[in-house]
């Protein structure tokens, strides 16, 4: 393959245009959702691509490049094409009716024997919205099981708890992205935009341009933190208490909107009795970040005419996410900073479609819609537009990481995963694998052989996003279609064709008659009727002639609500909820024997679990191996050499890393990206304790230590 060619001049953009294959499509993978073209140059000896941004109203026309070189996964040789079982401890060829038939030999066998329950379903937040409201039908319809959760779990539970409690609905952005040129004043907490998300950072550039003063809260410098004109060095799992103090110097100073407090808020008195007990020398200590920082973070941001917060992992991650994130909602509503140009909160999603992925059901407590499962009501309407009786519906199941608990505890005995990696994206992941290890039976229905998939008993084979046609919402709350025009190769599915084929083996094709992703979207338009993400006035027609429509969209002739809370929150009273935080430390604190903190995170070349990106030849080669990143006087002490292995160890496991040595980061802190697995695999030794409200692990803090893997003599 020849190198890659990017273009994007007009110019170049319409010569191109006029090659060959012309694929229209968006990239596969951060949330932003870029729109691109892809064009196969079709040659004597193989075809060659070149790859071109379109323009669109979230990314501007621009790519990364992980969207750039995507196609590459796509197109891989290790693509899985066909059905395979394991037999013998070996992988062999079986057809798709085969692999149906043991599917519902093994899943009849194990709920006659130990209830529907014992059969579990396992989604993802990069499936596309018909896929992930598919799943979830099929979880609770055809299988009657409440096991159903997905890894969005570990990404977006925080901050969509915390938004629901706070505004009473949950959107990763509650304005639009083009309004952060007007905020005078941002936070990035937790957040390496740079990095994760690269194509969203002239949004910010474009604001310091306009006079924006950008506040940064991260353990370590990133490309995001040399933009900022403040950047706090927070210790990490500190985030709630740094605020604390912000929020104290905002009341203190007298930097509150009264008005918008008293009348559209409610809590402020017990919020301002709560920061009247608040040292700020002592929120200074725990928090690493000196008092005078801390005064000039909220005095820039209570002294901007408008401002915008934005959240993600690095906060999100954490024992106490939820309460974290509702103390940054805090200070977005008493100094009156939201439902009006340049003013809101955003989080950062990481997934692909980590916003509509979490909306349709996948999620053990959701119907779609944002509907709740345990909602009389709303159990009554789902019902009625899936044709079953409110009784047969099973409950609430559990979180992501305690269905992995249920697994190792063998109260779920059958396990259906799709485009999910747990093995290496969940905490403790030791633990995981002997869990699966213990399985009746696994299947796993993906593109290629993840590490979750060798163990699997049978693997599906699914389709890219050249090849899948969907819907995705990307982080503004803004519905994109994505359009497909690739043929699937060899016996590839796609995701919702597997569970329809698997519902008819299972005697539910009534249910499951879909013939094309625009129809199953036709049937979540109803079924999201009436709810708080309501798709109703959202049809394939409309993303096409719009290019992405906003929900909550009610109707036909609806606009879409490009900003919220312009005038109400959409709690009953039309108030949002304001609320006292107290200060958090870590679940696991560093000591003797693990003296070190360990923060995880990504790097621009990979996606999640790296199972598509590292089957990129470009971005594989960018990035080819784990590091740990240490401050050079932290090496020095455990006597640990620049760009040598080390083995880095908790109490829960060890993997083995390459040293990088930094003055980015704290002296205390260590970091590891999360994106590969086996002796790799940093999420053997994360904290798989969860955040008592939305049930998120962890990964953001735990206590280590390091060594050299072979000591020096």
């Amino acid at each position: 393959m020849k190198p890659l060619t990017v273009l994007t001049n007009k110019t170049d953009f319409e010569t191109a245009a006029g090659h060959d294959h012309i694929m229209d499509t968006q990239c596969p993978f951060c949330s932003v959702q870029c729109k691109m073209q892809v064009v196969e140059h079709f040659g004597e000896e193989r075809n060659t691509y070149t790859v071109l941004p379109k323009p669109n109203a979230a990314s501007e026309g621009r790519l990364c490049i992980k969207g750039m070189n995507a196609y590459q996964h796509a197109l891989s040789s290790e693509r899985l094409t066909y059905p395979m079982a394991k037999v013998d401890g070996t992988f062999v060829r079986v057809s798709w009716e085969e692999a149906y038939q043991l599917i519902q030999s093994n899943f009849t066998q194990i709920g006659q024997q130990f209830g529907s329950h014992a059969i579990g379903v396992y989604g993802g937040g990069s499936l596309t919205n018909e896929s992930a409201y598919l799943l979830g039908k099929f979880a609770r319809v055809a299988l009657r099981t409440k096991y159903i959760d997905y890894n969005g779990r570990f990404c977006m539970s925080a901050a969509a708890s915390a938004g629901i409690k706070a505004f009473g609905i949950d959107r990763g952005l509650t304005n639009q992205l083009s309004e952060i040129s007007s905020a005078k004043c941002i936070i990035l907490a937790g957040t390496n935009i740079a990095e994760c998300q690269p194509t969203l950072m002239p949004y910010f550039t474009r604001a310091k341009e306009n006079g924006s003063y950008i506040i940064a809260i991260d353990p370590r410098n990133t490309g995001t933190t040399e933009m900022a004109d403040l950047h706090l060095k927070v210790k990490p799992g500190m985030d709630a208490a740094l605020v604390n103090g912000m929020l104290k110097v905002l009341v203190d100073e007298g930097y509150v909107d009264e008005s918008f407090a008293r009348d559209r808020t409610k809590g402020f008195n017990e919020l301002k009795e709560h920061l009247a007990a608040v040292d700020l020398n002592e929120i200074a200590e725990i928090t690493g970040v000196p008092l005078a920082q801390i005064r000039q973070a909220a005095e820039a941001f209570g002294k901007a005419a408008t401002g915008m917060v934005f959240t993600a992992r690095g906060v999100e991650q954490q024992t106490d996410g939820h309460m974290a994130v509702r103390n940054f909602l805090n200070m977005v509503l008493i100094t009156g900073k939201i439902g009006k140009e340049g003013c809101g909160y955003g989080a950062i999603t990481g997934q692909a479609n980590g916003q509509g992925g979490r909306e349709h059901g996948q999620k053990a407590d959701q119907l779609p819609g944002y509907r709740l499962i345990e909602n009389q009501a709303d159990r009554s309407y789902i019902a009625e537009v899936w044709g079953i009786q409110p009784e047969e519906l099973p409950g609430k199941g559990v979180s992501a990481y305690e269905m992995m608990e249920k697994v190792h505890e063998e109260e779920i005995r059958a396990l259906f995963v799709m485009g999910s990696n747990p093995i290496v994206s969940n905490p403790n992941a030791n633990f995981v694998e002997e869990g699966l290890r213990k399985l009746q039976f696994l299947v796993v229905a993906d593109m290629f052989l993840s590490e979750t998939a060798k163990l699997a008993d049978l693997i599906l084979p699914t389709s890219s996003y050249l090849e899948n046609e969907g819907t995705l919402t990307n982080l503004e709350g803004r519905v994109l279609l994505r359009e497909a025009s690739r043929a699937v190769t060899g016996e590839v599915k796609h995701d919702w064709e597997i569970l329809c084929g698997i519902a008819h083996t299972l005697g539910k094709e009534s249910y499951f008659s879909f013939t094309s992703s625009e129809q199953i979207f036709e049937e979540l338009r109803i079924a999201t009727r009436g709810g708080v993400a309501d798709y109703y006035g959202i049809t394939y027609d409309r993303l096409r002639r719009e290019e992405g429509v906003y929900w909550p969209c009610p109707s036909l002739d609806h606009p879409g609500e490009k900003r919220l809370f312009e005038s109400a929150f959409a709690h009953p009273d039309g108030k949002a909820e304001l609320i006292a935080v107290n200060n958090h430390f870590p679940d696991e604190q560093v000591s003797g024997e693990f003296p070190l903190y360990l923060t995880t995170g990504r790097v621009l070349s990979h996606y999640l679990t790296g199972v598509q990106t590292r089957r990129s030849h470009t971005l594989a080669a960018r990035s080819f191996e784990s590091f740990m990143e240490i401050h050079p006087k932290t090496a020095q002490k455990y006597r640990i050499e620049d760009d040598s292995l080390i083995r880095l160890e908790s109490k829960r496991g060890s993997i083995v890393v390459r040293s990088k040595l930094t003055r980015e980061i704290r002296e205390d802190t260590v970091f590891v990206p999360m994106h590969w697995g086996d002796i790799q695999n940093v999420n053997k030794i994360t904290n798989q304790a969860l955040d008592p409200t939305c049930r998120m692990p962890g990964f953001k803090v735990c206590a280590v230590n390091a060594r050299p893997l072979v000591e020096s003599k």
